[in-house]
């Protein structure tokens, strides 16, 4: 027995002490904030089930982006509510778009900032599927090209790296030769890579109305029941091209971010969802949980199992509790 030579508490005395030995480092340089473009001006559309977050105007989403800049946080990822939806998302790949108005106007104000773009059809799509659907069914192939021209539309309005999030089979390859042959070598994809079919999107779906009008997303996201098909998610992106690759949701999938940091030398992202986000606001509202402890443990939890940077809802406020 080594006690009581060896005594693990005495490192636990001080905060100083605890300081020092800490393992895992949360610094507001891991976080991205997801940001809701919608179109008209002085548009603050509250999100009922995302309280503190909103729907804004592009007047009005550059002062949250500000924030966050100021913060620390050096990135931010535009999501689009558009005025018009039609079948094929036309809406989506517009170079007068929402989204491709709303990276203007961040990098008009914010230069430095890192703006991504979600690069999706369901957002645009009068049916809420994230591709074609012809006779009922998501067609893959026929979906590529449309991907590829939105993300190409993002790249020609300013954006930093785009990040295709619909599921399809080879959309990195897709995005990359069109990035590649229009002179966008240099932009960079996050592939998200293992994205799975879960229910802790609901909030988000409020945010984005992006529901699906029939059916679900269970033939083009991923089973929460698996794990090696993650890994071969991810090995088919990083072949494909992409440079950064993501697990979503993060906190229900933190094995998953394990396995993959373990396999993976690209950088990981993890996305801290909305009904993740939801229930520890729900809880800190009841009184049942102290809310920055818990935030704060939590995305700790998601760097600790790997992810070298985090999208979540929490960016501006985890953020300032690092700071204070």
């Amino acid at each position: 027995m080594l006690f009581p030579e060896y005594r693990p508490r005495r490192l636990r005395r001080t905060e100083a002490l605890r300081r020092m030995i800490r393992e895992t480092i949360l610094r507001p340089d891991d976080l991205i904030l997801p940001l809701f473009a919608i179109g008209g001006r002085n548009v603050r559309n509250p999100i009922a089930s995302m309280p503190g977050h909103y729907q804004l105007s592009i007047d009005q989403l550059v002062e949250p982006a500000a924030e966050a800049w100021d913060a620390g946080i050096p990135a931010v990822i535009l999501f689009g509510l558009p005025e018009d939806k039609d079948s094929r998302g036309t809406s989506a790949y517009q170079d007068d778009g929402i989204v491709q108005q709303a990276v203007a106007a961040v990098k008009a104000k914010l230069p430095e900032m890192t703006v991504i773009t979600d690069v999706c059809l369901c957002q645009y799509t009068d049916h809420g599927h994230c591709g074609v659907v012809e006779n009922g069914q998501i067609v893959n192939d026929a979906t590529l090209e449309l991907l590829a021209e939105t993300a190409l539309s993002h790249a020609r309005a300013g954006a930093d790296m785009v990040a295709p999030s619909d599921m399809m089979d080879g959309r990195v390859a897709a995005i990359r030769c069109a990035l590649d042959d229009n002179g966008f070598t240099d932009l960079p994809i996050m592939a998200y890579a293992a994205k799975y079919c879960s229910a802790f999107y609901g909030p988000f779906r409020q945010a984005a109305d992006s529901a699906p009008r029939f059916g679900d997303r269970r033939t083009y996201q991923m089973d929460p029941a698996n794990s090696l098909e993650a890994l071969r998610e991810v090995e088919l992106d990083i072949a494909e091209g992409a440079d950064i690759i993501m697990v979503k949701p993060a906190l229900a999938y933190l094995d998953v971010i394990r396995r993959i940091r373990e396999q993976a030398n690209l950088p990981l992202a993890a996305y801290n969802v909305s009904g993740e986000y939801s229930m520890i606001k729900a809880g800190a509202r009841l009184g049942w949980i102290d809310e920055t402890r818990v935030m704060m443990e939590a995305l700790t939890a998601i760097k600790r199992a790997g992810a070298d940077m985090i999208l979540t809802y929490f960016a501006i406020e985890a953020a300032r509790a690092l700071q204070a």
